[in-house]
């Protein structure tokens, strides 16, 4: 067991470093690339579409991390920055989204149904905290050195994946949960880790006709993440546009918002989780993300944007509760094919994301726009937490005994 909690540890430290040189760049990138591609505005439907392609592409491949951070390390004009934009997009294809989905079904087969969602809080909250200082750092740093730690820090993952987290294919799951199995069981499991195989469109398939509860969650994270991916890319540039916001501004807002994630998930969740129950947190915190949105988008002053961050120790809960919902409806053998099928719904949330908001961010922040209203494109993310929170209330938990009994 000591062992294990080793092997979870090592595997939070990697999640830490990956998430931190990732997100360290993220406040500048809006700011690098409106620099680069818009002639000296502070908006252009180039940078936004350009930004958008590039997330679309890279959600087509979610699962060997390499420093291309080292390019825009050297030199920050737009041959650099498209040749950037070029290998991220590559390079995203395989590496976005694998780490965590990796992690997220090690946890869900390391742990009983009961503590899911604390351990699966714990990992979003190493992420935020790694979203903290890499936001620190964004404000802090120049922009050349933002580029250079993030690449030296890249490596430094990989480095430290490749030494200290082991693969535990050679283990029976049933070393490493709380609650005991049968020999028949522990034969299965170990026969049968879905964590180690490759969901077939059987398997997904099945797991959507079985369980109304996995469906919904699924639905729900579905719609999350359309506004996840839409807020992280195209709020920046809605900022930038509204009030000529730079990476200092977006570093500060994003800072606020992963200090409450981290103190939400970390501090909070292991004890609002079995208090309340996920369902509850979850509409509670998808309604909460709406207003958010609402508020971005109305910025009626630069102070806005800054209170409205001040609510992502509510609203950054959400996914964690999702992915624990869907976590309890599949058994200990399917941790894997379950985790894989929802980072492939925010894979695919990331590649329809760009496709819906790229043209409505281009569109209202241009000169074009059919009614003034710059926030349009932000509000339209904000309805996407406003869907997933109506989705969210129609969900009933079944419990693992009943489940058992049909």
């Amino acid at each position: 067991m000591e062992g294990e909690c080793a092997r979870l540890s090592h595997l939070f430290v990697t999640v830490f470093l990956f998430s931190f040189q990732s997100y360290m760049v993220i406040p500048t990138i809006a700011d690098v690339t409106v620099g680069a591609v818009c002639g000296g505005r502070d908006e252009c439907s180039l940078a936004i579409y350009l930004t958008g392609f590039q997330q679309a592409i890279s959600g087509l491949g979610s699962v060997v991390m390499m420093p291309l951070l080292v390019i825009l390390a050297l030199k920050r004009t737009k041959n650099w920055v498209l040749a950037y934009y070029a290998f991220k997009t590559l390079t995203a294809m395989v590496t976005d989204g694998g780490v965590l989905c990796l992690s997220f079904g090690s946890l869900a087969e390391s742990v009983s149904e009961e503590k899911r969602v604390a351990v699966f809080s714990v990992l979003y909250g190493v992420v935020s905290s790694a979203n903290v200082l890499g936001n620190l750092g964004a404000r802090f740093l120049s922009t050349s050195q933002i580029f250079q730690v993030g690449a030296f820090v890249s490596i430094l993952a990989l480095v430290y994946l490749r030494i200290f987290v082991k693969d535990s294919s050679n283990r029976c799951s049933s070393s490493i949960i709380d609650t005991p199995l049968t020999s028949e069981e522990s034969t299965e499991s170990c026969n049968n880790v879905g964590f180690l195989g490759t969901p077939s469109p059987k398997d997904i398939f099945r797991l959507f006709n079985t369980s109304i509860t996995f469906a919904l969650a699924a639905s729900v994270t579905l719609f999350g993440s359309l506004a996840d991916a839409g807020a992280q890319t195209f709020l920046p540039y809605f900022l930038k546009a509204r009030f000529g916001f730079n990476k200092d501004q977006f570093a500060v807002i994003f800072l606020i918002i992963n200090i409450g994630a981290a103190l939400s998930n970390v501090v909070f969740m292991p004890k609002l989780g079995p208090l309340f129950g996920e369902i509850t947190l979850l509409y509670f915190a998808l309604f909460i993300a709406f207003l958010n949105m609402l508020l971005n988008s109305l910025s009626w002053a630069p102070w806005v944007p800054y209170a409205a961050a001040s609510l992502g120790i509510f609203f950054t809960i959400w996914s964690s509760c999702a992915r624990s919902i869907a976590s309890k409806q599949v058994g200990l053998s399917e941790q894997g094919i379950a985790q894989g099928c929802m980072m492939g719904i925010i894979s695919l949330a990331n590649v329809a994301s760009p496709l819906i908001f790229s043209p409505l961010s281009a569109l209202f922040l241009s000169e074009e726009a059919p009614f003034h209203f710059s926030g349009f494109c932000v509000l339209c993310i904000g309805l996407c937490y406003l869907m997933a929170f109506i989705l969210s209330m129609i969900i009933k938990l079944i419990p693992s005994s009943s489940r058992e009994l049909s």
